[in-house]
């Protein structure tokens, strides 16, 4: 009877469903949600299985929260937004598979670790027989791939969701879900090419379509189109100019060609009056520490760290934390002082010791407990050993060729152990990237190999340095960091 009902409501539902598209939100690029009925849906040809129309309006509502990484203040934010939805159809499969799927990709959850991940992926499936006759072909694909990445199985699963792109390309959930996947497998040119290949598919008055926009420029400048993707950002910042995306990319692009200078008064001129509802904020506002650590004044960076960034950790996103623990390491290398700031981090990352959901999440929890001298930091190494034993999946490779070298790296820095980060570092350098995150973010491990190789006892490692310093320059020439570092390995080779 469920099962007959669910199927009737749908079917007199679509019933009337009018060719002309639905026009009731355009894609203006304001933080907005119109809440697209089931109708309305199924009109841009995304049918939601479903007989609840408030289901649907609630899954739009939080799709474009998502999408835009802010709160929706008049909704309750995401978090409500969510539990609304789940209300509204407790057996709604779509919804669950925005949770889990922006659970697994952005929040760092783990069926390894959390075994009410575990109960969640369970209950979908379960949800999945019940309505097998129901569920349209691209929402069981959804679910196929939401149970690989669950399963560990990340590049397994974004490929089904490319496909989903393939037959669906106005499918925002699809694409997003597939852009995180990719993101935390290091697939640049995946995140780039995902956009590319929709955006021309698009039309203005498709929801969300603003967002490609930024979404695209930030693929763009990771694969080095650095001026296309200042193109793509600036006409993503006309159409919104609180477009976190957008913001997110052309920041991007100030850092990696050394513009710290226009960085830092784009920065300005935007974030600074950001709500702390708009999720990208606190890394926007890392960017902008960053570039001040470029410029030598690490006085400036500490106290965005302490006025923007660390008042922003205590949402729970992995984002916020791993935006913390960078920029501390950041500073340490630099020389600042930061010790009594570590402890808020580490608490803050404690619970997820043992997650192991992606290695680039696991070498910043690692981080913060060295930066705490916690024995947690030897439970983790060992519990990523266990999970390497007895996990499968695409990413347990990645977890034992090159995170657990990143971590005994940074164990050894950390112990004065300098000539052994090289050794360690040095082989697996154009590895690193299958960690995932952005150029950006990853250049720490440039820098630390950098800084081992000039604290080394090794004299090779003082020319190894200069070498890799001579390339960082070619790479990005305005930069005041490199010249800095530059002057210390040119004084080692005339000791």
């Amino acid at each position: 009877m469920f099962l007959l009902k669910r199927a009737f409501l749908l079917d007199s539902e679509l019933a009337g469903c009018s060719c002309n598209g639905a026009k009731r939100r355009l894609s203006i690029g304001l933080h907005k949600t119109s809440n697209l009925t089931q109708l309305e849906w199924a009109q841009e040809g995304l049918v939601l299985s479903t007989p609840s129309n408030e289901a649907c309006k609630y899954f739009d509502s939080a799709l474009t929260q998502f999408v835009g990484l802010y709160d929706d203040e008049t909704s309750g934010g995401l978090k409500v937004t969510l539990e609304n939805m789940r209300a509204a159809d407790p057996d709604f499969v779509m919804g669950h598979v925005m949770s889990l799927g922006l659970d697994m990709c952005y929040n760092g959850r783990s069926r390894h670790s959390d075994s009410r991940l575990k109960l969640d992926l369970e209950n979908l499936e379960n949800l999945v027989r019940i309505q097998e006759q129901v569920l349209t072909p691209r929402e069981k694909s959804y679910v196929e791939a939401i149970r690989l990445l669950g399963d560990g199985y990340w590049e397994e699963g974004t490929r089904v969701l490319d496909d989903i792109l393939v037959e669906y390309p106005t499918d925002m959930l699809a694409l997003k879900i597939a852009c995180g996947g990719h993101f935390f497998q290091g697939h640049l040119q995946h995140i780039r090419d995902n956009v590319g290949r929709v955006l021309p598919q698009w039309k203005p008055t498709t929801p969300l379509y603003n967002y490609l926009f930024g979404m695209y420029a930030f693929g763009l400048e990771e694969t080095n189109f650095y001026s296309k993707a200042e193109d793509f950002a600036r006409k993503g910042l006309e159409l919104n100019p609180k477009d976190g995306w957008a913001t997110h990319a052309l920041a991007h692009v100030f850092e990696m060609q050394g513009r710290t200078t226009e960085g830092i008064d784009f920065l300005s001129s935007t974030v600074k009056n950001w709500e702390l509802s708009n999720l990208l904020a606190s890394h926007n506002f890392w960017h902008w520490a960053l570039y001040h650590i470029e410029q030598g004044e690490l006085e400036a960076a500490v106290d965005i760290f302490d006025t923007q960034i660390e008042s922003r950790l205590r949402s729970g996103g992995f984002l916020e934390i791993v935006d913390c623990t960078s920029l501390l390491y950041r500073l340490e290398l630099e020389g600042a002082k930061v010790k009594d700031r570590w402890r808020e981090v580490f608490e803050i990352n404690r619970p997820h010791v043992v997650d192991h959901t992606v290695a680039f999440y696991d070498v910043h929890v690692f981080m913060s407990c060295l930066g705490v001298n916690d024995d947690d930091a030897i439970n983790l190494m060992s519990s990523c050993d266990e999970f390497i034993r007895e996990n499968k999946g695409s990413y347990c490779n990645v977890h034992a060729d090159v995170r657990s070298k990143i971590i005994e790296a940074l164990q050894a820095y950390h112990d004065g152990c300098y000539n052994k980060v090289v050794s360690l570092l040095y082989p697996i350098r154009y590895k690193i990237v299958q960690i995932g995150g952005s150029n950006a973010q990853r250049d720490l491990f440039n820098l630390l190999l950098i800084h081992a190789a000039l604290k080394s006892s090794d004299r090779n490692h003082h020319s190894l340095a200069r070498s890799l310093l001579y390339e960082r320059k070619s790479l990005k020439e305005s930069s005041p960091l490199t010249d800095r570092l530059m002057a210390r390995a040119l004084s080692l080779h005339h000791v």
